[in-house]
């Protein structure tokens, strides 16, 4: 292996790309790329059956609206299969690995025996020492260590070690041909000059296996961390039970892929107390901060908290583009433009732009019976009819002018804000809760404003 760091992301494509995945993926790219290195997308598809180009597909998709630019076209693995086989052989004839024909009764009698015994499952080593040529059945298991024990520096949790009584001799081919995992990790990392690998603690156990099957091929291994689990805010293992798992999930429902990434970094990463950071920032001083070896809890409460303040922090004509993409309703114009900058501080999602500010563009307001009887009463009404006089005396409609003509209204009316807010906001809304009344109004229009109060006095 050379010098320049070289990382990768390798995940299985037999399902979706999920918010643990994406988390490894970001860890793994921005450690590369804060070193001045390269990150590789390697799809780990030899799982035949369950491999799927759907998931491929909807992988690459993920971190195409991510904004995760990986440096070469992805790598499949399944395309290595002859590599694969041949260091195997390799293997076999420098007596670090062995042909074993034990039957699948005799493991499955063997298990039941040390279960009984309570001892670990492993392989006994029957065959180890037998110097067996293929047969039809024969898988190929490699020689681990006896003696001694397999250690690594790990990036998030320092020294681990672990005996090599507490391996087994795994199977690297099976009887049909097939490599297996930890094989196809090995030689692909060796293939691909992956100098580090970032990836989940769930593959510590294929660590140790994977830097023996290193040594035996007499090459370096790469360096190892492994990140914690992301557990949902019940303090289990995220599942679909706590939300979306999908990262294409959260695009669907309006969430910025800044504002995801951002959340992301931050489960297992820190750098000081600062919690925003764009990407090109995160790509310079990721290797400054701090992984965490505690699992992080995932909070959709903190997620839209971060959607929402980028939603606040981008200017308002890109952030009308974004809606746009998600309602038909905005258009590119002042009007909406205005819609958008206004009721932006209550959205958390794109979805819920339509929604805050449907009533923008509605030609008849709806207003609930309910709320009709117990506001748009007499005293409301009597409200209204002052509001109708005052805000057509205006000459200049802006948001001093409406504000002072509401004021006016209160000290005329001898009543408070609420008094006069409630009506004026049921009237052109239809809601009780919105953005400010005066505010709406002026971005409303006096034609429009008028117009509903028309209707509601009128009737």
């Amino acid at each position: 292996m050379g010098n320049k760091v070289i990382g990768r992301f390798a995940p299985s494509p037999t399902g979706l790309l999920h918010i643990g995945g994406a988390r490894t993926a970001l860890f793994a790219w921005l450690y590369s790329k804060s070193l001045g290195g390269d990150c590789f997308l390697r799809l780990e598809d030899t799982d035949t059956e369950r491999s799927k180009q759907k998931y491929t597909d909807s992988i690459i998709a993920s971190f195409k609206w991510m904004g995760i630019e990986f440096d070469q076209e992805p790598v499949y693995q399944s395309k290595n299969k002859d590599n694969h086989i041949e260091r195997a052989l390799q293997l076999v004839e420098s007596d670090r690995a062995y042909y074993c024909e034990c039957s699948s009764e005799r493991l499955n009698k063997l298990r039941e025996e040390q279960d009984k015994k309570g001892q670990k499952p492993k392989y006994d080593g029957k065959c180890r020492n037998l110097k067996l040529q293929r047969g039809d059945t024969s898988v190929i298991r490699f020689k681990n260590p006896e003696s001694g024990s397999v250690a690594f520096n790990d990036l998030v949790r320092g020294e681990i070690e672990v005996s090599n009584k507490e391996l087994d001799d795994l199977i690297i081919v099976r009887a049909d041909g097939s490599p297996t995992y930890n094989l196809c990790v090995v030689i692909d990392d060796l293939d691909m000059n992956i100098s580090h690998v970032i990836r989940g603690d769930d593959h510590i156990n294929n660590t140790f296996r994977q830097i023996n099957i290193f040594n035996a091929l007499e090459e370096d291994h790469p360096v190892y961390g492994h990140v914690p689990m992301i557990l949902g805010e019940d303090g289990k293992r995220m599942s679909k039970r706590h939300g979306a798992v999908n990262v294409l999930d959260y695009k669907e429902s309006g969430v910025l892929p800044e504002a995801l990434l951002n959340y992301i970094v931050r489960l297992g990463w820190s750098y000081g107390d600062q919690e925003l950071f764009s990407l090109e920032e995160l790509k310079k001083i990721f290797k400054d901060g701090k992984l965490n070896n505690s699992p992080a809890s995932f909070s959709l409460e903190k997620l839209l908290w971060f959607n929402r303040e980028y939603f606040l922090n981008l200017e308002t004509e890109e952030l009308l583009k974004k809606v746009i993409s998600e309602s038909t309703m905005f258009k590119s114009d002042d009007y909406s433009l205005a819609v958008v900058e206004l009721v932006k501080e209550r959205c958390s999602l794109l979805s819920e732009f339509e929604n805050e500010g449907s009533y923008f563009f509605e030609d008849n307001v709806k207003i609930n019976s309910q709320d009709a009887e117990r506001i748009l009463n007499k005293e409301g009404l009597l409200i209204l009819d002052y509001l109708n006089v005052v805000f057509r005396e205006i000459k200049n409609w802006d948001v001093k002018n409406i504000k002072e003509s509401i004021n006016k209204t209160m000290e005329e009316k001898q009543v408070g804000m609420a008094s006069v807010g409630k009506p004026l906001r049921l009237a052109i809304t239809g809601r009780t809760n919105s953005a400010s009344v005066d505010e709406t109004c002026f971005v409303l229009g006096k034609e429009r404003v008028l117009e509903r109060l028309k209707k509601i006095l009128d009737n």
